[in-house]
């Protein structure tokens, strides 16, 4: 493998001539590059990118380490990031933490271990009392509802706002009786429980009842999660015009369901999902939705990570919420 230096002596230049061109220095001649470029590709250099990563302290990768990579919200979510760190000139290497605590802290480890600059987590497993194992000397940016009030800086969703204004739309679409889907709910804060919030403040607001029969809990925000919690929700022969899904992939199942039963959308029941998935341009009918602002986060959590990896941050961390606005379709009778 060429050197440096076989590269200098081929150009006839030294090796910090060639040093600066790799640098792209500005007062390097064009002759004197030219030369330098031509026995590079001559002696087919490759820059050992190893060996400047320890010089500089740098990898110029950043870590994303999120729960289920195969959820189309999470897929589209990683490639605005990965688009936007190449803006900044970084690489993102993906995690799946599966939800799991203890991958969440692995993650958090090979940050430790200086394999990224900065790390991106999405924390699921981790929750207030873990909020200690933050205090790390390198970069990170965390996802979610849990930690609030943490030693690092914050990205969050507007998950109750954002609810709140689908069942208001719902509501306002004429629904009386509007059902939700949901994930489990657990004791700290997570993205059901404040958009089931949402949900029944909207309701309180309208002056309309709560009805326990109209909510259905179901193990993981998938296809076949929102498919069975409608079809036990049709089972179950409660009366609903309305639907509620906790995010847009279980809102399709639920479309799904509907379709199988002979119940017409929004004819009969009106769907709205929560996260403005693309898919949901493409269904049919084409989804209701509350669009996060799933660029922006992904724009806010990679600039705060680059300006506390460059040192341009304060020792303070800091909080961003998301808004959200409502995406009207063809699912809703105000689309």
């Amino acid at each position: 493998m060429a050197t440096i230096q076989d590269v200098a002596k081929a150009a006839g230049v030294s090796p910090m001539t060639v040093s600066n061109v790799l640098n792209d220095h500005p007062h390097v001649r064009p002759s004197t590059r030219a030369k330098v470029v031509k026995a590079m590709e001559e002696l087919d250099y490759r820059v050992n990118l190893a060996a400047r990563n320890l010089r500089s302290g740098r990898t110029f990768t950043i870590g994303l380490a999120v729960a289920e990579i195969d959820r189309p919200y999470w897929g589209q979510f990683a490639a605005r990031v990965i688009e936007e760190a190449a803006t900044h000139n970084l690489r993102v290497l993906v995690e799946q933490t599966g939800r799991s605590r203890e991958n969440e802290i692995d993650a958090l480890a090979l940050s430790r271990n200086r394999m990224y600059d900065g790390l991106i987590l999405s924390t699921v497993g981790l929750g207030a009392p873990d909020a200690d194992m933050l205090r790390v000397d390198y970069p990170v940016v965390i996802l979610g509802e849990r930690i609030f009030s943490g030693p690092v800086d914050h990205v969050a969703m507007s998950n109750a706002d954002g609810a709140r204004a689908a069942t208001e739309h719902l509501i306002l679409g004429g629904c009386r009786r509007v059902a939700a889907v949901m994930g489990p709910m657990g004791v700290d804060p997570d993205a059901s429980s404040l958009r089931y919030a949402g949900y029944r403040q909207a309701l309180e607001a309208a002056g309309i009842a709560s009805d326990s029969s109209l909510h259905v809990t179901i193990g993981e925000f998938s296809l076949r999660g929102g498919h069975e919690a409608v079809d036990k929700l049709i089972s179950s022969g409660a009366r609903f015009d309305g639907l509620f899904c906790a995010t847009d992939t279980v809102a399709l199942g639920a479309l799904r369901a509907l379709h199988e039963a002979g119940i017409r959308v929004p004819e009969d029941v009106q769907v709205i999902g929560f996260d403005n998935l693309v898919e949901g341009e493409y269904s049919t009918p084409t989804l209701s939705t509350v669009d996060p602002d799933n660029a922006g986060m992904a724009r806010t959590a990679v600039n705060l990570l680059v300006q506390r990896i460059s040192g341009d941050s304060g020792e303070e961390p800091r909080e961003f919420v998301s808004s959200s606005r409502i995406v009207p379709r063809e699912s809703t009778a105000a689309g």
